[in-house]
C-alpha cells in the first residue's frame, strides 16, 4: 500500500513488521523520530518487543549484543557522535558475529558541532565488519532494513549490517512509500532462528582473550564473511524484487552510463541530484552518466570496474573525508580501476549538510573533463587565502 510517510516514520514501521524482540537506543539528532515512534509501538502493544532504556549509545549497542547472544532479533539506531560512542561494541558485534541491524541517520561529526548531513559517521566504521548499504530515497531506506536483516541472519554471513541514510534530506521528508504488510514481510524475513546463542544447558564461550596465534584467523573468518555476503546479498535482493517489484539484487546502480563520456560515482540522496543534473548535461551533448554505489560493504569492485569500463573519465563525490589522504570512495573506486589507465577525480563535497545543486554536479564534470580533481569542491574564498 502506497502512503505518504515521513521517512523516520516508514523505517520504524519497516523495522516493526521485520518482529525485533529486543530495541535499545538512544535519541539523538536526527535519529531521534524512529526510536520514538518505535517505543511508541512497544508502549500500545502494537509491537511485542522489549524496549530497553539506556543511558548512552554506548549502552544502547551493548544491550543488543548481549540481547542478540541470548538468540533475540533486535535493533537499534544512531547517527553521528553516537555512533562514534558505540566504537568498541561495534568492532566486538561484528567480531562476535552477530547480527545486528541498525539504522544509520547519516550526520556530520564534530568539532565543530553540526546536526546536518555528511556520511562521515558510518564511513569511519567501514573497517568494522558491519554490512553497510546506503539509500538514495525512502522507499530504499525502508526496503533495506528488510533485505539487512534476511543477509545479516543467513548462516553464512552472521554479520550485523548499517542501513544508511541522509540525515534531514531523507529522515525529516515525506515521500510516497509502499508499505508491505505483515504477511508480505513474514513470507519474506523467516523467524530468528541463531545458530550460536548463549544456552545454560549447552553453554559455549563467546568473544574471549585470543593470543597472537589466533588472532589474526578470527579476523580473516570475518573478511571472508563479510566477502561472501555479496552473493547472498544479490540472492536475497533478487527473491525480494521476484516477491515485491523492486528489485536490490545489485550492488551499483547504473543511470545513463551505456554511452557516457564522464562517469559520476557517488552513494545517498546526492544521486537524485545527480541524475537530475545529468539529464539536464545531455540535453547540451554532455554524456555523463552515474554510478550509485547501494552496498559500500562489502565493497563491489568487481561490479564498480566493470560498469566504469569504458569511460573516459571518472568523478567521486565523496560526503566524508580520511582527512589526510582523499575520501573513503575515491580510493575504493581508484583500487578498483588500478591499471584501466581511467583517471578518477575526487571531490570531497556537501560535508556538514552543505547544500549541492545541479550546477554543482555540472561544474564537477567540467573539473573532471579538465583534469583538475582531489579537491574540496566549493570551499569559501577566505579560507583559501
Amino acid at each position: 500500500m502506497m502512503e505518504i510517510m515521513e521517512g523516520s516514520h516508514a523505517v520504524a514501521h519497516a523495522v516493526k513488521m521485520c518482529r525485533p524482540e529486543v530495541i535499545a537506543a538512544y535519541p539523538i539528532t536526527p535519529q531521534t523520530h524512529i526510536v520514538e515512534a518505535l517505543a511508541e509501538m512497544v508502549a500500545n502493544c502494537t509491537l511485542d518487543a522489549e524496549y530497553i532504556t539506556v543511558e548512552s549509545e554506548f549502552s544502547a549497542l551493548s544491550a543488543c549484543l548481549g540481547a542478540s547472544a541470548a538468540g533475540s532479533r533486535v535493533y537499534s539506531a544512531t547517527t553521528s557522535q553516537g555512533l562514534a560512542l558505540m566504537f568498541e561494541v561495534c568492532f566486538n558485534t561484528a567480531g562476535m558475529r552477530f547480527p545486528v541491524v541498525m539504522s544509520i541517520v547519516n550526520r556530520a561529526l564534530g568539532a565543530p558541532l553540526s546536526i546536518w548531513n555528511d556520511q562521515q559517521d558510518s564511513i569511519s566504521l567501514r573497517d568494522s565488519g558491519w554490512l553497510q548499504f546506503y539509500a538514495e530515497d525512502n522507499q530504499e531506506a525502508t526496503d533495506l532494513h528488510y533485505l539487512a536483516y534476511r543477509v545479516a541472519e543467513h548462516k553464512d554471513v552472521l554479520l550485523p549490517a548499517f542501513v544508511c541514510f541522509d540525515g534531514f534530506i531523507l529522515s525529516h521528508t515525506y515521500e510516497p512509500v509502499e508499505m508491505l504488510t505483515q504477511d508480505q514481510v513474514d513470507s519474506y524475513l523467516p523467524p530468528y532462528r541463531p545458530v550460536l546463542r548463549l544456552d545454560s544447558a549447552d553453554p559455549v564461550s563467546i568473544g574471549l582473550f585470543a593470543a597472537p596465534d589466533y588472532y589474526m584467523e578470527f579476523r580473516y573468518l570475518v573478511d571472508r564473511a563479510l566477502k561472501g555476503s555479496a552473493g547472498v546479498i544479490q540472492a536475497s535482493g533478487r527473491e525480494f524484487g521476484e516477491m515485491f517489484g523492486r528489485d536490490y539484487s545489485a550492488l551499483v546502480e547504473e543511470y545513463r552510463l551505456e554511452d557516457a563520456d564522464c562517469a559520476i560515482v557517488a552513494m545517498g540522496s546526492i544521486c537524485g541530484t545527480v541524475k537530475d543534473a545529468i539529464d539536464d548535461m545531455r540535453k547540451d551533448g554532455i554524456k555523463a552518466g552515474l554510478l550509485r554505489i547501494r552496498t559500500f560493504r562489502p565493497f563491489p569492485a568487481e561490479e564498480v570496474r566493470k560498469a566504469l569500463d569504458g569511460v573516459s573519465s571518472v568523478a567521486v563525490l565523496d560526503k566524508n573525508i580520511s582527512l589526510g589522504a582523499k575520501g573513503a570512495v575515491c580510493m575504493e573506486v581508484r583500487d578498483a580501476l588500478y591499471g584501466t589507465q581511467i583517471p578518477v577525480q575526487g571531490y570531497i563535497i556537501a560535508l556538514g549538510g552543505r547544500d549541492v545543486r545541479k550546477k554543482d554536479v555540472r561544474n564537477v564534470v567540467d573539473l573532471t573533463r579538465s583534469g583538475k580533481g582531489d579537491i574540496f569542491y566549493g570551499l569559501r574564498n577566505e579560507v583559501l587565502k
